[in-house]
């Protein structure tokens, strides 16, 4: 029993057009997470979860294997993450092999790391936990939001808005990048966030959504910034 890496790319996408392998600063976007994980050099087996030949074709160019399609159930627009990290771990088991650990990387997360991975890798089994998520403090204080009713800005929480933002508990939030999980615990529970789950903390500065073109955009001048302008 070893690692696993399972990068996760379907080829349809609404909002982003061919999103998983649209260049990224002259790259394919998931070539970045297929590196990550290839560096770590953590994994047994580095491989890409696909319904596309296009996104197969691109990903085993890269170094990773793709060993077999998703199946229709998980490449529509309701299949979660879990739904497929399930799929992978059964069709490997049919094929006779079987992982203790396993890190799933979203294909559209050009600022992972191998150092990343290695850090939440290792603090999955130092905290013996069912998972590791990567999760970033939000920049403004939840507990301080307003919303729009008839017209008007009223907070949500009116007792919190003369209070200092350091006197308010930090929230956080899915980095939405990578997963660590236990196999053992994952095939018990069927879900990505389990029981026992601990944080690995970003900086701000290494996490940025990419769900419109605008920030694709914003993605690739965060990067440059990251790399001194190197791509």
């Amino acid at each position: 029993m070893g690692n696993i890496a399972i990068i996760t790319a379907r080829g349809g996408s609404k909002r982003i057009p061919r999103k998983n392998i649209r260049p990224f600063l002259g790259r394919p976007i998931v070539e970045y997470s297929i590196e990550a994980a290839l560096q770590t050099e953590l994994f047994d087996e580095v491989m890409v979860s696909t319904d596309d030949g296009e996104i197969a074709g691109i990903a085993q160019k890269a170094g990773a294997k793709v060993p077999f399609f998703r199946s229709e159930r998980t490449s529509n627009d309701f299949a979660t993450t879990a739904d497929v990290v399930d799929e992978v771990l059964a069709c490997y088991e049919n094929m006779g092999e079987t992982f203790e650990k396993a890190c799933v990387l979203y294909p559209t997360a050009p600022f992972v790391t191998a150092d990343a991975i290695r850090s939440a890798m290792l603090l999955l089994e130092q905290k013996r936990a069912d998972a590791c998520i990567p999760v970033v403090r939000f920049s403004f204080p939840p507990q301080r939001c307003v919303v729009i009713r008839e017209e008007r800005l009223m907070p949500r929480w009116p007792e919190n808005m003369a209070k200092r933002s350091q006197d308010l508990e930090p929230f956080y939030h899915d980095c939405g990048q990578f997963y660590c999980l236990n196999v053992t615990s994952f095939q018990k529970q069927k879900a990505i966030w389990m029981e026992n789950v601990v944080p690995f903390l970003q900086d701000e500065i290494n996490v940025q959504d990419i769900d419109t073109p605008q920030d694709w955009e914003i993605a690739e001048m965060k990067y440059q910034i990251l790399k001194g302008g190197k791509r």
